[in-house]
């Protein structure tokens, strides 16, 4: 398997953790911000956008697919409950949850901080209010599905993670401090993060 990359982009290393997790061998193309809007990377997605997985059949893109995808190829993984179970279906929501509901509004805190603070403080609410979503979910609980760490928690890890680079983390409940630092000494993030952050 092939992963696509970009200089300085964050969610490829949800598709290179759950790669790991699953000891899956991959190769990752890194390319720079040109090259991943030239037209050879346009055929692989069509927006020009990363991460991509190509593997014997084709490309894939959205991470979120990427990393449902190879947790179904490895069942014996158990990185996601069996189809047709309620777990599996928690696991669906949260995979979404996590682009769809968290990832917005941190990044527009963030790019808005400095321009539109207003706009900034306005996103910040909603993604606290997601944040407390997932809080709520882990309860007492160490992982979001089953009381097992799943693909749900690569998706919504590595977007709490983001945190991190922006300079907010502290301030999240004290469960996702702990969910997080959790997350964040898994052998197989560690090998993923220096991957894909490596020249």
């Amino acid at each position: 398997m092939r992963l696509f990359h970009r200089e300085h982009a964050g969610r490829p290393i949800r598709v290179a953790w759950t790669l790991e997790e699953l000891g899956e061998p991959y190769e990752i193309t890194k390319m720079t911000r040109e090259e991943a809007a030239g037209d050879q990377h346009r055929v692989r997605h069509p927006l020009g956008r990363v991460p991509v997985l190509e593997d014997e059949e084709g490309f894939v893109f959205e991470s979120a697919a990427i990393c449902l995808h190879l947790a179904d190829l490895h069942p014996e993984a158990s990185l996601s409950p069996p189809p047709g179970t309620h777990e599996r279906a928690l696991v669906y929501q949260w995979a979404i949850f996590a682009p769809a509901e968290l990832e917005p509004p941190l990044i527009e805190s963030a790019m808005q901080a400095q321009r539109d603070p207003d706009r900034s403080a306005s996103a910040r609410q909603r993604f606290d209010e997601a944040a407390d979503a997932v809080s709520g979910a882990l309860e007492d609980g160490e992982y979001l599905v089953g009381g097992r760490f799943t693909v749900a928690d690569v998706l919504v890890g590595s977007t709490l993670a983001f945190t991190e680079r922006i300079g907010f983390a502290d301030e999240l409940p004290a469960n996702l401090r702990d969910y997080l630092a959790r997350l964040t000494q898994r052998p197989a993030r560690q090998r993923a993060l220096a991957r894909t952050m490596s020249g």
